[in-house]
């Protein structure tokens, strides 16, 4: 085992036995970060506390052209994990621990780098990924920074991912009238009749998109989460609640979609709303997306990473690419093994992803 590699595993022991699950989100400013103060030689270090266990580690070195970001909160542990989750465990060919692969492991070797370089390295840390709540990001890029690009680490097995679906969760609510089941119902009658119709509309119309494709993606993802409502089998539903949620490609118009989802069946629903908004990667109109994926391939190239294909699941990445940087996902381990019982990063890809930042910040490439 080389010494960047011992260096980042000894990071990541520490980043582990910190619990920033989220929910519940109970984070303070001390904890993880005072660790995080202490292992960055040469930085100027801000600490941001935005409230509800939202809180960004803003450090910078020098004058870098690149910003890496990486969110240190974690899901939730299940009760499968066969030891403690806030243990690392070295096994073999992979380390074991509550947020190793998603993603703390890049978190922990990015500090392991800063230690053994000197060269210029902005890091920004935050803690508001798990929870569908960009206060963290947002608050960041609320004042201009003079970066060419922000690399944002998410489990990629090492690949620059240029393009993923965008993520947008809505709930609404249909307005029917109590009354007897034995009689004729109008259409408008039941609540929960008009969210079935709903439903299969909403099915109908994500099949008809099935074609559509961008950068390796093919379709709409979309799926009904919660449906509430009604009281009895003999009465009429005076009411019903529907929580649903869909991942359309950088080449849609997702503001056109939730218009098409409001209107798909008579009588339309009384209350509609989206609960989270994550716009695609790249973000903008056709011809932006494919002109900031082809900026964000070029510097992948230039800092010789390989690129990836494009992926289903959302980042953070979105959030710059909307504020104009170019923006691509970077990172160990695999998705598959994130969110799961005794989540693990393989150590060659830990390893690699070491060596690989601190070729960029050495100035080696």
């Amino acid at each position: 085992m080389d010494t960047l590699l011992e260096d980042t595993l000894k990071h990541l022991r520490a980043l582990v036995s910190y619990d920033t699950r989220n929910p519940p989100r109970t984070i303070g400013t001390g904890g993880i970060f005072d660790y995080l103060r202490e292992n960055l030689p040469g930085f100027h270090v801000e600490v941001t506390d935005f409230g509800a266990g939202a809180v960004n580690l803003y450090a910078v070195r020098g004058t870098p052209k690149h910003l890496f970001n990486v969110h240190l909160d974690t899901v939730p542990d299940s009760p499968h994990w066969t030891a403690s989750p806030f243990e690392l465990r070295v096994d073999g060919e992979r380390a074991v621990g509550l947020g190793a692969c998603d993603i703390k492991g890049a978190a922990a070797a990015l500090v392991a780098v800063a230690n053994v370089t000197e060269g210029d390295m902005a890091l920004l840390l935050s803690t508001d990924e798990e929870a569908n709540d960009a206060r963290c990001i947002d608050g960041f890029l609320k004042m201009p920074r003079d970066y060419e690009a922000i690399i944002v680490a998410e489990p990629t097995k090492g690949e620059a991912v240029l393009a993923h679906r965008g993520i947008h969760s809505v709930q609404m609510r249909f307005l029917g009238r109590a009354g007897h089941a034995s009689g004729d119902q109008k259409p408008s009658d039941s609540a929960l009749h008009q969210a079935i119709r709903w439903g299969a509309a909403a099915l109908d119309h994500v099949n008809a998109l099935s074609h559509e494709r961008f950068g390796g993606l093919t379709g709409l993802r979309f799926n009904v989460g919660k449906v509430e409502g009604g009281i009895k089998a003999n009465m009429i539903a005076p009411t019903a609640d529907v929580r649903f949620g869909f991942r359309p490609l950088p080449s849609m118009d997702a503001n056109a979609l939730l218009e098409t989802f409001r209107t798909l069946v008579e009588p339309h629903p009384v209350e509609y709303g989206e609960t989270f908004r994550g716009d695609s990667l790249p973000a903008g109109d056709t011809a932006t997306a494919e002109s900031r994926r082809l900026a964000a391939r070029d510097l992948a190239d230039e800092l010789g990473i390989p690129v990836g294909n494009a992926v289903d699941f959302w980042t953070e990445a979105a959030l710059f690419s909307m504020a104009g940087y170019t923006s691509f996902v970077y990172g160990p381990g695999d998705i598959a093994q994130a969110h799961t019982a005794d989540e693990w990063v393989a150590l060659e890809q830990l390893g690699h992803y070491a060596r690989t930042i601190h070729r960029i910040v050495s100035g080696h490439q």
